[in-house]
């Protein structure tokens, strides 16, 4: 039975990616980094929560059918 799935030994760039799939992992990277930069600011910014309203209740049993 012969294997067609390739293997880590044969793929070119397995040591060293080169050229444009350089440049997409490094594209993933920097967005990745500024979209949780962007998050983080908004959570510190708007994070804090002022006209929350306050729920005494609980659930004392969950109906089930």
């Amino acid at each position: 039975m012969q294997d067609n799935e390739p293997t880590l030994s044969s793929i070119e760039d397995y040591d060293t990616l080169k050229g444009s799939k350089k440049r997409v992992v490094w594209a993933v990277i920097i967005s990745g980094l500024l979209l949780g930069t962007i998050f983080i600011t908004a959570k510190v910014m708007y994070g804090e929560v002022e006209d929350s309203v306050a729920v005494h209740e609980s659930i004392g049993k969950v109906p089930v059918k």
